[in-house]
């Protein structure tokens, strides 16, 4: 057996689970946004050894680069206004800043399969067959166990 062969094979499967890290991540994140959902245990303890490795290598420049990026950020924002608009938790006007994750909120759902149970739309008897690739406006309360089960994904 080749060495190169070898090598080749552990470095094809570690960049495809790194791949396939950031396409789970990537799809935990855009989840979560009309709730906060379960933390994804094994996925997120492979993507903070990643980060944890990359940090270890770049320590000393990640420090000075992202100092400088967040004063630069700092000054170039918040303070540019004025000092009663400062403020991240205002809540002038009765809306508040800081939104809350909630789960009365319509969401753009794609189906990843074809579900054979039709779904309904809440508070009405009209029902609808999902085919995988569609893609449906739709409640995220009524919708969420499609997400968690995997038969559909949010965009």
């Amino acid at each position: 057996m080749d060495i190169d062969n070898i090598l080749s094979g552990a470095i094809g499967q570690t960049a495809a689970q790194e791949t396939s890290d950031l396409q789970a991540l990537v799809r935990a994140w855009v989840t979560e946004r009309p709730e906060i959902l379960p933390w994804p245990d094994s996925l997120m303890k492979r993507a903070l050894q990643s980060i944890n490795h990359q940090i270890d290598k770049h320590a000393l420049y990640i420090l000075k680069t992202a100092s400088l990026c967040l004063q630069a950020h700092f000054h170039s924002t918040f303070l540019q206004f004025p000092t009663s608009l400062q403020n991240s938790d205002d809540t002038a006007g009765g809306i508040s800043m800081v939104e809350q994750p909630g789960v009365d909120k319509v969401v753009f759902l794609k189906a990843l399969r074809h579900i054979h149970v039709p779904m309904f739309v809440e508070g009405t008897d009209m029902g609808f067959q999902t085919r995988k690739g569609d893609v449906y406006v739709v409640w995220w309360s009524a919708n969420r166990e499609l997400v968690l089960d995997g038969d559909a994904e949010l965009i």
